[in-house]
């Protein structure tokens, strides 16, 4: 038997970076890029490359662009990671795995190193294969933490939590990252906002801003560590703007109310700018995007953005106009449950995890 599993890319809606550090976001994720696994059985374990892995080059230059693209690690790594995190939790847990060995590949579209968590989808999508492929349950909440563990213990990559929790749960999802409860059982409370009367949401991106999540999280922490104060001022500023966001979004929809929404995505922006270090590059991307009248901040680490637009026409011109400068807009289809009779089938909306 094939199995076919996927993840979908993240966009940081309001709150980040306060993930990493017991704050309060909002994400959701969506469907016009991926990352695809394929897993079957087979003689002998093998993970297969992508074109991500290729170590052949037509030039050092092209050498040197792909490094810009995606770093100077593909997907590799992270399956391989994967697999040996996921070996190590049915262990920790006495799950008794067969002794079947499989063929591994991947494939993603997600835009590399633009904050829209691809790696992560790599990871999510690779455990929900392994899953499968052995018949193995993990509870949503878990599944995150498990996704972490392998960027953050097994390859040292310094990321924040909510990605993995809107990719494992993908709805539009409000996150508490109470300390008290991940203290004391790993995860925090997680709360599904459902998809209606929701505002003019886009997604941006400028490929060649591509870099690395640890630019953004490697001096956050050290201050945060260091008690810096107008870390943990922000850090407190950013989760009170994502839980305004949330109880905005549970009104009727109205040109007021995702006008408010919109200053409260601004402000998110100013003041990461005002507290970390934005590049040129990032700053150009959503001064672009704002002068269209539409709201802008960043969606993860730098390189997409995300917003909202006033109206349809404000969209087809920043879409047409901005293309010419190599930034894509699009609205993003929001990846959500399997929903019957306006439940989900897996777990009812609004349910506090």
């Amino acid at each position: 038997m094939i199995i076919h599993t996927a993840a979908y890319p993240r966009a940081g809606l309001v709150g980040n970076p306060s993930d990493g550090y017991f704050g309060k976001t909002i994400a959701f994720t969506f469907t016009e890029f991926s990352a695809k696994i394929v897993i079957y059985e087979s003689p002998e374990l093998e993970i297969l490359p992508s074109r991500r892995d290729h170590s052949v080059f037509s030039s050092v230059e092209a050498l040197v662009e792909d490094v810009h693209k995606h770093g100077y690690y593909g997907g590799f790594r992270l399956l391989k990671a994967t697999v040996k995190r996921f070996w190590d939790y049915t262990n920790e847990n006495g799950i008794l795995l067969d002794n079947r060995n499989f063929t591994l590949r991947y494939q993603s579209s997600i835009p590399g190193r633009v904050g829209l968590a691809g790696s992560s989808a790599i990871i999510t999508a690779c455990l929900r294969g392994l899953m499968k492929f052995y018949g193995v349950t993990i509870p949503k909440p878990i599944l995150a933490d498990l996704v972490l563990t392998v960027e953050n213990d097994e390859l040292s990559i310094p990321a924040g939590l909510q990605d993995r929790v809107a990719q494992a749960y993908e709805d539009l999802i409000y996150m508490d990252f109470d300390r008290k409860l991940m203290e004391k059982r790993g995860y925090g409370s997680y709360e599904t906002l459902g998809t209606e009367d929701l505002p003019n949401f886009y997604v941006g991106y400028l490929a060649t801003l591509a870099e690395g999540t640890e630019v953004t999280h490697s001096d956050l922490r050290s201050r945060w560590q260091a008690g810096d104060k107008d870390v943990l001022k922000a850090i407190d500023t950013w989760a009170s703007f994502a839980q305004e966001v949330r109880d905005l979004l549970g009104t009727k929809q109205s040109e007021s109310r995702d006008r408010d929404i919109g200053k409260i995505l601004d402000e998110n922006f100013n003041l990461r700018k005002k507290t970390c270090y934005v590049s040129q590059g990032n700053t150009e991307l959503i001064e672009a995007m704002r002068s269209y009248g539409s709201s802008a901040k960043l969606a993860g680490s730098g390189g997409a953005v995300v917003g909202i637009y006033p109206n349809e026409g404000v969209f087809e011109k920043m879409k047409i106009e901005l293309a010419e400068k190599g930034i894509e807009v699009l609205k993003p289809t929001l990846a959500i449950p399997p929903r019957k009779n306006g439940s989900m089938l897996a777990e009812n909306p609004k349910v506090v995890i």
